[in-house]
């Protein structure tokens, strides 16, 4: 059996008619450069996740990078960045020259260690900047109590969690439940094809509640103009543009439906690894994790990915080398040691096919091949 790790074609399939249609809009139209569609796929994505203003860039790199020029991050600033990840969070601070000051993860979500985040606190620190790692909310309220405490910003990396949710007890059988992305001062995605909400290429969008940030982000993604010919302000060519936001705006529909499937999927690979030493996720009850990734830990993964590979199974690895163990971040100073539980979980972790069309018996084929791969010395 041959088992891809995601399955883009079979999506396609699904909604074909519908993506058509609002591809030959977009065709028939003509206004491929900040189109109508850009327009309503920013009122809508910012409707569903329940923020004022919504602004559609190229990527979630640049979603996170303009989201930190935005609210001014400099050269003189640092911004704290968990320690595993996707580089691209840490890449975005870089690019403007500030300093990315790295935090260890908690074991059981893989998400930024808030126990460890005061620490890393200076004089110098502007943001904090967690991401949702692999489809489950960071602990957002105890982010929030730090960052009003030490005067921060919060800018959340969404990339991996469209539709997440977070649950704050306001009393103490009731909960107030938020959209990830709607919680910090920005909110930044990626629509990279392999996410929950993935375009037909790259695309991004920055989300926040503020007018006048809003209004600087527009300026920022086009160039720094104005109107077409007044330039106001340094800015970038950042546009997420007009076929991406129509395919967006379809498949904007089917997500929540998307991300129940990916529970359910997620729920059933949970119940038949529980008696294994497989770690399987933790689902935090603070929040509704939407697994873009189902990530394990297992020991010997050399020997496991070497079985599933030759039983057809696909799998990828999220991530094999923590960030500050990076080349390109060998100028900060840190070294083997200094995030432990970030190295440990780069040396165990194997992240399993899971998307909405995954069948039931491709889910138990890949257990028990797994289950085999265990057993062999």
């Amino acid at each position: 059996m041959d088992i891809p790790f995601i399955d883009l074609r079979t999506q396609y399939q699904q909604i074909k008619e519908e993506l058509n249609r609002a591809l030959n809009r977009t065709l028939d139209r003509g206004d491929f450069i900040l189109g109508k569609e850009v327009r309503l796929f920013e009122e809508e994505f910012a409707r569903y996740c329940r923020t004022k203003f919504a602004v559609g860039v190229n990527s979630g790199t640049d979603a996170l990078f303009l989201g930190l020029l935005s609210l001014g991050v400099g050269k003189s600033d640092e911004v704290i960045v968990p320690a595993f990840t996707f580089i691209a969070t840490a890449l975005a601070v870089s690019f403007i020259g500030a300093r990315v000051v790295f935090v260890d993860i908690d074991e059981d979500t893989y998400n930024i260690n808030v126990e460890k985040i005061e620490r890393a606190v200076t004089k110098r620190t502007k943001v904090i900047l967690p991401v949702h790692l692999f489809g489950q909310p960071a602990d957002m309220k105890s982010i929030l109590n730090i960052a009003k405490k030490y005067n921060l910003k919060v800018i959340e990396d969404c990339a991996q969690s469209h539709g997440a949710e977070y649950k704050f007890k306001v009393q103490s059988s009731k909960l107030k439940v938020q959209k990830v992305g709607s919680l910090g001062d920005i909110g930044c995605f990626s629509f990279y094809p392999t996410k929950n909400l993935g375009a037909f290429g790259d695309g991004g969008m920055i989300l926040m509640n503020k007018k006048e940030v809003y209004k600087k982000l527009l300026m920022l993604r086009d160039c720094g103009r104005k109107s077409k010919y007044e330039h106001k302000i340094l800015g970038y060519n950042s546009r997420l543009d007009t076929i991406q936001a129509a395919v967006l705006r379809v498949k904007l529909k089917h997500l929540d439906k998307w991300n129940r499937l990916r529970r359910k999927k997620a729920k059933l690979y949970s119940e038949l690894l529980k008696d294994t030493d497989v770690i399987i996720p933790k689902e935090k009850d603070y929040g509704t994790h939407i697994y873009h990734i189902y990530a394990i830990r297992v020991k010997n993964r050399n020997k496991v990915l070497g079985i599933l590979k030759k039983k057809g199974i696909n799998v990828l690895i999220h991530y094999p080398i923590p960030l500050h163990l990076q080349k390109v971040y060998k100028n900060l100073g840190y070294k083997r040691g200094d995030f432990p539980v970030a190295e440990k979980v780069s040396g165990e972790i194997i992240s399993l096919s899971i998307h909405p069309h995954l069948e039931e018996e491709k889910i138990q084929y890949i257990v028990d091949t797994l289950k085999q791969a265990l057993l062999k010395k």
